[in-house]
């Protein structure tokens, strides 16, 4: 039996928020949970739309069912005595009555609040961004749209151009591949995931798409998109290349959806450093009744990340919302926690499939160190400071990243020689 006299209301229908709810009511607490969501699907998983749902049922990792991407069973919530109100907007926060105001013209107060609400792609600024062919892929409706139409290219011989080739362009473009769609990535820098694994290994990444047949187009950003009848017809670019394309696909990042907690005047983070809504260690916002967790929360580096020259770090994987909900529903509840996970993530492309574990941007790390054939695509790489271990990603080398946070975490200066050579053991390192 729910007991109405504490409400926690959780702003945010994806999986921080989902976990957040079923760690509450797995923790003893007998108050309403108010799980509110914009979109109208029950909570789901983000890495299948990009991977496995998306790509052709007939190809490996294209197997994946629409309904494995949901979080929880619908009847779940029901049974857990969640409040779930799906396809439903909170306009603002008022933190004077402690209530969430809603779309409909209703609202609800609340004891504590954790804002959950992720992140949006960014948009092209550019001419013929309303055409038909234009697509983002961050929702679940995305990915149904998009599925269809990869399989009509495929099936038409048509042309995909992306702009981008950070890890949901790449991912794309593979399952555009299986599909046997043409495909063009654009890409700004000279090599892929510049942002992410810097210029060291995106050579890799080139010749693995390469060989499935993408084409890309480095140095250069999209200006305009072309079409007739409402359709798209081209993509061209700041250097004077015309690519034709029957679609465009935006990957060109993701921006934290910030904007209830900046009405409510919570602290917030300055974009140029991440952006996001400054939390403790604790998950807490700077109003103590209210939390931040997923994509959206910037935390602070605590216990790892000593060389970097930033005190906070906002995560936009699938492991922050799955580890971060559940610790801000513990902290929502009193519990004393302390928010220190390792970002980790992982990406599947062709035959391809690689962990990241910490975070390394260009200009943080001054060298890479390579343990294993990366020709063979059978390695792990390191990206260090002072010998000290930044992050690590394991490529088609499994069962390693335990040891690989473990030598983040430890922060200790690292034998060089013997941190590339594969014949001594990675869990002898950093002892």
């Amino acid at each position: 039996m729910v007991d109405a006299h504490r409400t926690f209301v959780i702003v945010g229908g994806g999986l921080a928020g989902a976990k957040a709810a079923e760690t509450l009511r797995a923790e003893g607490f007998t108050g309403r949970v108010i799980l509110i969501g914009d979109e109208r699907d029950h909570p789901y998983e983000r890495p299948p739309l990009s991977k496995g749902y998306l790509g052709h049922p007939g190809h490996p990792g294209g197997k994946e069912e629409r309904d494995s991407v949901f979080v929880h069973e619908p009847g779940w919530y029901a049974q857990a005595e969640i409040e779930l109100h799906l396809g439903q907007t909170v306009t603002s926060v008022d933190r004077d009555t402690r209530s969430v105001h809603l779309g409909d013209g209703t609202s609800v107060r609340y004891d504590k609040l954790l804002l959950a609400t992720g992140s949006e792609p960014r948009r092209l600024d550019i001419p013929g961004t309303d055409l038909a062919g234009v697509h983002h892929l961050r929702r679940l409706a995305h990915a149904d749209r998009l599925r269809q139409v990869l399989a009509a290219l495929g099936r038409d011989n048509g042309h995909l151009v992306i702009a981008g080739a950070g890890w949901i362009g790449l991912e794309v473009a593979a399952a555009a591949r299986s599909y046997g769609a043409e495909v063009t990535v654009v890409q700004s820098e000279s090599t892929p995931l510049h942002h992410v694994i810097g210029p060291e290994l995106g050579q890799l990444f080139t010749d693995l798409h390469s060989e499935h047949g993408v084409r890309f187009h480095f140095g250069a950003r999209l200006t305009e998109i072309t079409g007739q009848d409402g359709m798209v017809l081209a993509a061209r670019t700041d250097d004077g290349e015309e690519h034709p394309a029957h679609d465009v696909l935006a990957a060109i990042g993701a921006a934290p959806r910030t904007s209830l907690a900046e009405a409510a005047g919570l602290a917030l983070v300055d974009p140029a450093q991440g952006g996001g809504i400054a939390v403790d260690a604790g998950l807490r916002t700077s109003d103590p009744d209210i939390f931040a967790a997923g994509d959206v929360a910037a935390f602070p580096l605590s216990g790892w990340g000593g060389g970097l020259s930033v005190s906070r770090v906002r995560v936009e994987h699938w492991a922050n919302a799955l580890n971060g909900g559940p610790a801000a529903a513990r902290a929502m509840l009193g519990q004393d926690v302390t928010y220190d996970r390792i970002p980790y993530f992982f990406s599947d492309q062709y035959d391809l499939g690689l962990e990241y574990s910490g975070w390394a941007p260009p200009g943080s790390y001054d060298q890479v160190v390579v343990r294993g054939d990366a020709g063979k695509r059978e390695f792990i790489a390191f990206w260090l400071k002072d010998r000290r271990v930044l992050a690590g990603m394991n490529v088609n080398v499994w069962d390693v990243t335990e040891d690989v946070q473990r030598l983040i975490r430890s922060g200790a200066q690292q034998d060089l020689e013997a941190l590339g050579d594969p014949g001594v053991p990675l869990g002898s390192l950093g002892r």
